[in-house]
């Protein structure tokens, strides 16, 4: 007999109902754990593949080649023969590249040593008594010589140049006293050379040279120089410099195109910040073949900003890699922004690396796609801007097309955040911009002359580390624009260096600098 304080029993349909949430919310727990477990696996893959990318980097080869293995990844054997031939078409020399025939060695071989370096003739002849037959005794005649070549180095050596000035006065009133100007100098106050300026300067920022290595040097030849007295004249040189650079950045802004790049730097002592804080060396490059211009710019930020006030109203063609700090000024001055072919490849071969030994994927159709936009662009390196395009039009659009197709399908087919999934997101999230240069034959596949401009800093920055202070790190860039300028001309940069710095002190102020730009020295040299 049921009591007044006992509930009712449950219902048929209250215990259904009951029955029903417990199944539901079993299911959901299991579904809730079969998402952390599906999220637990995709971490530790994701973890696994940058274990695998970081050995990769400290232990494997640096360079980017990818592997093309059978198996999954099928290539029609007609678009191979066609690749081929396209390569082998490229290969072969042109009328132009026949007037500079390339010098090939086998290996173990010798090349022949540069025409164009200085011959000092050593003649060697038979001595006197063993010039007669040994037969008859006739006097032997000269029929020939057998010449061989031998590299030969003179070793630096320091000395002293003595700038002695004559004093003239009038004998009879023993007023009037003259004497010959001082020769105009780069830093007048310092007692070194522009040949020693060039010297060091060429050292540590072409042939990433420390300082106090340098110190150490000159020291062993017996000139005492120390570090300070170096870092001082390099800071200044790079102080003297700065309208030079200005002419260079005003030819540069002219340019139809222009790369952009940007790595890190540290500097020690900055007000308000710390030492260990990240600063940057911003790198522009542009222009014609023959009168190329590399621009180094430092600033303590990766801002938007700071490409707002390098490019100021320039309007042209842009070219970069992903980072949206150059978004403003592409908006403000409408510029055509254009990516990089060479980072989105890059992605997809770090996701080859993680793979399977012996299995090939996805990563490997991707950069066998790539691979023929570059064949590509192979065939189109002689061409100008309109018949690049054409030929783009023809060739390279069919493969974007087909690599669009296949994007869209993979994306929703591989996890966010393994190697494979961020090589797809980067594709997709640039694709925009990497597709660019199909509509416009002056935009180029890649960001490469940036990176090849910037790389011989970030092998400098391996051997001194740091500048000291911002006005180091500015020096610095102004002494690297020369340098890279220079080499982008094909110049010497010491002896362009040693130029500048001969001459910049003889100018006025209403000279035209121009008068320094290395292509228009280049066209004063002797040919």
């Amino acid at each position: 007999m049921r009591t007044a304080a006992s509930p009712p029993p449950d219902t048929v349909d209250q215990l259904q109902r009951k029955l029903a949430a417990a199944e539901a919310e079993n299911d959901r727990l299991l579904a809730l754990m079969a998402k952390k477990e599906a999220q637990w696996e995709a971490a530790k893959q994701s973890l696994f593949e940058q274990f695998k990318l970081a050995i990769e980097r400290q232990f494997g080869p640096s360079t980017e080649k990818y592997r093309v293995e059978q198996g999954d990844l099928l290539i029609n054997e007609a678009e191979v023969a066609v690749d081929e031939e396209d390569a082998a078409a490229v290969d072969e020399p042109t009328a132009a590249d026949s007037r500079q025939p390339t010098q090939r060695r086998t290996r173990g071989g010798r090349v022949a040593l540069p025409p164009d370096l200085p011959r000092v003739k050593v003649v060697h002849e038979l001595p006197e008594d063993t010039r007669h037959c040994a037969e008859d005794g006739t006097e032997l005649k000269v029929i020939g010589e057998e010449v061989s070549e031998e590299l030969h180095v003179v070793p630096a050596r320091v000395e002293v140049i003595r700038h002695v000035r004559v004093k003239y006065a009038c004998p009879a009133c023993e007023e009037g006293v003259r004497i010959a100007p001082m020769p105009a100098k780069l830093l007048p106050k310092s007692n070194a050379s522009a040949t020693l300026l060039a010297y060091v300067a060429t050292a540590k920022y072409q042939d990433a040279l420390p300082l106090y290595r340098q110190s150490q040097i000159f020291a062993r030849h017996g000139a005492d120089i120390p570090r300070n007295t170096l870092a001082r004249w390099m800071v200044q040189v790079g102080e003297r410099l700065m309208p030079l650079i200005e002419a260079l950045r005003r030819h540069l802004l002219q340019a139809p195109l222009v790369h952009m790049d940007e790595t890190t730097l540290q500097v020690n002592t900055e007000p308000g910040r710390p030492a260990s804080s990240p600063s940057y060396m911003w790198l522009q490059r542009g222009g014609p073949p023959g009168q190329q211009v590399v621009l180094f710019d430092y600033d303590a930020s990766r801002a938007g900003r700071v490409p707002m006030r390098l490019l100021g109203d320039y309007a042209g063609r842009l070219v970069t890699d992903g980072y949206e700090g150059y978004a403003e000024v592409v908006r403000q001055n409408g510029i055509t922004h254009a990516g990089c072919w060479a980072h989105a490849r890059r992605k997809f071969v770090e996701a080859q690396k993680v793979q399977p030994k012996g299995k090939t994927g996805k990563a490997d159709w991707a950069l066998n796609q790539i691979r023929k936009l570059y064949a590509v662009e192979k065939q189109a390196k002689a061409l100008d801007a309109e018949a690049r395009q054409a030929l783009r039009e023809q060739k390279s659009r069919p493969l974007v097309t087909q690599l669009r197709t296949w994007l869209d399908k993979s994306l929703t087919q591989v996890l966010p955040k393994s190697a494979l999934g961020k090589a797809l997101h980067y594709l997709d999230g640039q694709w925009k911009r990497l597709t660019r240069f199909l509509d416009d034959g002056l935009i180029p596949l890649d960001n490469n002359p940036a990176e090849n401009a910037i790389r011989p800093f970030v092998v400098g920055r391996k051997n001194w580390l740091f500048s000291h202070t911002s006005s180091g790190a500015q020096a610095s860039a102004a002494i690297y624009s020369l340098i890279e300028t220079a080499k982008a001309n094909g110049l010497s940069p010491y002896e362009y260096l040693q130029f500048v710095f001969e001459a910049l002190p003889t100018l006025g102020e209403e000279d035209d600098l121009d008068m320094l730009l290395p292509w228009r020295w280049k066209d004063t040299l002797p040919l």
